[in-house]
């Protein structure tokens, strides 16, 4: 065996442990016989030696910052090392393009990195295995979570899977009952008990024929399952006119979502005078979130009764003409044929529809006429 300078050792004990080369991948890019490879690294490393040498020392500190980088990944890991590999690999997707390399990702999950190669290089990130769990695990969730009477949260729900024979964790459980808008009553019950006696008020009282434009809009949130996918539409109506004013569509039932739609609203209307904004009693509704956004607004808010569909019967009403009319008469490919799908409805709904409640005028129609002095609005040429 030939003798290296400390340089060429240095270097091969870098790649070792800082590039994660293995000593065949590394005797192939500097041309030293393997054998010789491994006698340094085994040398070098430190582990049985009592020498206190600089090298050392830097081998020691960098094969520790490595295995604090593994028992990180572990304790952000979603599955043990011992799940099943199809667990894992998806584990490693998700995990990597971050703050890990692939080579700590696959030694702290046990997975040899041919594999997760192959993996990743066959398109096995999309696979239908995946997404059918997921679909299945949402339906049986939702099962769970309904039979319950919406009392049980995540952990509960996830023992109730285990003993009919579902095995999944409790992170994950709880990760697509956000994806689905679940949320269970036991959640900050006493906090909501005195919202709800304080300040949800129902100010609309199933008035739903206002006298002018911009004094009660109403909202509501409806869902779609688009090829295994969740899509959520949230639409806030003018009630004088029965107008869309403004919508979102977006991955899950939060408040970010109805948020957005209200701000559409807003910067589309400009509302001068007092204005109520009503919905149901959704928890993204009464979020303190919301509730800030509309209080910057000078909007105030108001709520349907518990348990009463038929105090937002407009909103709801709106999308049973939009599900009918539009989204269960089509087959969707792809998201964005979906939104397309949702523009256009919109767009017809205010511009085209006649509406009974309106003497068979359109939204746009009743709207014009009213700032028209309640003559028909000039045709346009």
């Amino acid at each position: 065996m030939g003798k290296y300078d400390d340089k060429t050792i240095d270097k091969i004990m870098d790649m070792y442990l800082k590039e994660e080369k293995s000593g065949q991948a590394i005797a192939k890019e500097l041309g030293i016989p393997r054998s010789t490879v491994y006698f340094y690294i085994k040398k070098n490393i430190g582990y049985d030696s009592l020498d206190f040498t600089k090298r050392n020392f830097r081998f020691l500190i960098n094969r520790s910052n490595h295995l604090e980088s593994v028992v990180s990944v572990l304790q952000e890991s979603q599955c043990s090392p011992n799940d099943p590999l199809k667990l894992k690999l998806k584990e490693l997707e998700r995990l990597s393009g971050g703050e890990y390399n692939v080579h700590v990702l696959c030694e702290a999950l046990k997975v040899p990195r041919g594999t997760y190669y192959n993996h990743m290089l066959r398109g096995k990130g999309d696979d239908v295995w995946y997404k059918r769990r997921r679909v299945e695990l949402k339906e049986a969730i939702a099962q769970v979570f309904n039979e319950s009477q919406q009392r049980y949260g995540a952990p509960k729900i996830t023992a109730v899977l285990r003993d009919r024979g579902i095995r999944t964790t409790p992170e994950l459980v709880k990760e697509l009952m956000i994806e689905m808008g679940l949320v269970c009553v036991r959640q900050e019950a006493k906090t909501l008990y005195k919202k709800t006696q304080q300040h949800t008020h129902n100010l609309v009282q199933k008035r739903f024929n206002p006298k002018a434009p911009n004094e009660i809009w109403v909202s509501d949130v409806t869902t779609l399952k688009i090829n295994d996918h969740y899509y959520y539409v949230c639409v806030v109506l003018d009630l004088f006119s029965r107008r869309v004013i403004g919508y979102s569509i977006g991955y899950r039932n939060s408040t970010a979502l109805i948020k957005k739609a209200f701000l559409s609203a807003y910067d589309f209307r400009r509302p001068k005078e007092e204005l109520i904004f009503h919905s149901d009693r959704g928890s993204n509704y009464r979020s303190k979130a919301f509730g800030i956004c509309l209080d910057n607004h000078n909007v105030v808010q108001s709520y349907s009764k518990p348990h009463t569909p038929t105090d937002n019967a407009v909103a709801e009403a709106f999308f049973k003409s939009l599900k009918s009319e539009e989204l269960y008469r089509r087959i969707y490919r792809s998201e964005r044929e979906f939104r397309e799908s949702v523009d256009d409805y919109m767009r017809f709904y205010n511009e085209e529809r006649p509406h009974t409640t309106l003497q068979y005028k359109t939204p746009n129609q009743f709207e014009a006429e009213y700032y028209n002095g309640g003559k028909p609005a000039e045709p346009k040429s």
